[in-house]
Formats: C-alpha cells, structure tokens, sequence
C-alpha cells in the first residue's frame, strides 16, 4: 500500500481539478528501470485498469500500481515538496537501500 501526505493529496487534487478529470481517473504509480540508482519513480493519472493493477485509496486519492511496482513499492510515503531545496513529489520508501541525490531513483 502506498500511502499520501495531506501535502500530496492537495496537489493531485489540484491538478486533476484543473486538467478537468472525472472520478474515474485514478494516479497510477509505477517502477521503471533507468536513473543513477537502477530504478526510477513514475506517477500519471489513468482511466484504464490493466491487468494485475493492485488499487488502494488513500485520502480519496485511488491508486494503481502493476505488480512489479507494488513489490518495490509496498509501504511508501509519497509526499509533496515546494521548498527552496527544490518543488514536487517525493517518494519516502522504505525499500530503497540507496538514492540519488536528486530522489528521483533508488535501488533495493
């Protein structure tokens, strides 16, 4: 499960507001190979399920994850920054044993 800081919540909130997307769009986070660290973060909004998806909801924010993902990412805190060091998403998991220094990637 992957669970959303009220930060996050507010700015997918906000931006699935202002692309005009309806209730059946859902954040789909994912893992994709490449970055510094071998494996790298991906957030989009879908509509479709595909097959394997695993959802939860957190805050009222549905998120989907394929399978892959959900085993490199199962207990993780995304969060939002808009701080001097830099602005957007962070992932805060408990899986990684390394990161960037930029925390865009991460190896287990």
């Amino acid at each position: 499960m992957i669970t959303i800081t009220d930060k996050a919540k507010s700015k997918i909130d906000h931006l699935m507001h202002d692309s005009e997307m309806g209730s059946d769009y859902f954040l789909r986070v994912s893992v994709k190979g490449g970055g510094c660290s071998g494996l790298s973060y991906n957030l989009d909004f879908d509509n479709e399920a595909q097959k394997g998806d695993q959802f939860f909801e957190d805050r009222g924010i549905k998120i989907a994850l394929d399978m892959k993902s959900f085993l490199y990412l199962a207990g993780t805190e995304l969060d939002f920054t808009d701080g001097l060091n830099g602005k957007g998403f962070a992932f805060n998991n408990p899986n990684a044993s390394r990161s960037c220094g930029c925390g865009e990637s991460f190896s287990v």
